[in-house]
Order: structure tokens, then sequence, then C-alpha cells
């Protein structure tokens, strides 16, 4: 881990990447997390987190399950849905005129969770959002992984 003085040096200079967890319950509906942290604290997004340096994607995937979903899962058993920019005005240290850059590879997971098992690290709370489910605060980056016409959610080609 970085010290935030060289941390916050990365993120002024550099894009940042990270997977992010579209996970989809067997009802089709998808897992949101109430973010705790900078950027985009206060909304509504998907779990996920940065790969480090010298690791694979693989061991990533393991290791991001296990810390945002309380169980590693296999990334075998996911679906890449495609890579995706993601910036925010703000950062982790709230320094002035700092943005984050994001390069995110977003992986679809159908699993059923216990949203009271899920750790509570990153997240405050957490809901399962339907196709009848409230939008208005999940965040645009979130909302670019799946769309809603009709007010519902596209159903995933499996």
């Amino acid at each position: 881990m970085l010290e935030t003085d060289e941390f916050i040096r990365v993120v002024k200079n550099t894009p940042l990447v990270a997977l992010d967890l579209v996970i989809r319950s067997g009802d089709n509906e998808l897992l949101m997390g109430m973010r705790v942290n900078e950027p985009a604290a206060g909304w509504w997004f998907t779990p996920g987190g940065r790969i480090r340096k010298d690791e694979s994607i693989e061991d990533a995937f393991l290791r991001i399950t296990k810390a945002e979903l309380g169980a590693s899962h296999s990334i075998e058993h996911a679906r890449l849905l495609g890579a995706f920019t993601h910036k925010y005005p703000t950062n982790f240290a709230h320094m002035p005129g700092i943005s984050t850059h994001y390069v995110v590879l977003a992986y679809e997971l159908q699993i059923d969770i216990d949203l009271e098992r899920l750790p509570m690290d990153q997240h405050s709370a957490y809901r399962w959002v339907g196709k009848n489910g409230d939008l208005t605060m999940v965040h645009p980056n979130t909302k670019a992984y799946f769309s809603h016409p009709e007010r519902g959610l596209r159903k995933a080609a499996h």
C-alpha cells in the first residue's frame, strides 16, 4: 500500500485500473451498495476494487469478491461486460483540484447473496435493484452497466 501523499500523486497523474462486480440475483435484480468513500460517496454503486500492481486479473477478482462479497468467486464464473471509463471530480483524500480517473473492467456474476452478511467496509447499506426499483441515487457510472428501458432492467444474455 502506498502512503497517502504517494497515492494522491498517482491519482493526480494516472488512471487507476479496477474491477466492478455487477452481481445479478436469480430474480434478475442487481446488487447495489451505498458508497462511504470518495469518489462517489453517498451513491448506490456496484461493489468493486482496484487491481494492484503485479496482480493478475484472476487474482484480483478472487481478492475483490472476498473483500466486497464476503466470499471468493472465480472469474471463470463471470461474464466480462466490457471496459468502461469512470471520471470523478473528487478523490479519496478530498484534495481540491485533483480528479479521479478509472479504467474499469465490469464483470457480471449471477449469485444470490444474503444482504445481511455482506461486509460493511466500503458500503453503509446494500439493496437489490429490480425492474421497478428506484434508480435516482444509482451513480451514472453504474447505470452504464445496464439499460433500463420502460423502467425495467435489461435481462442479461446467458
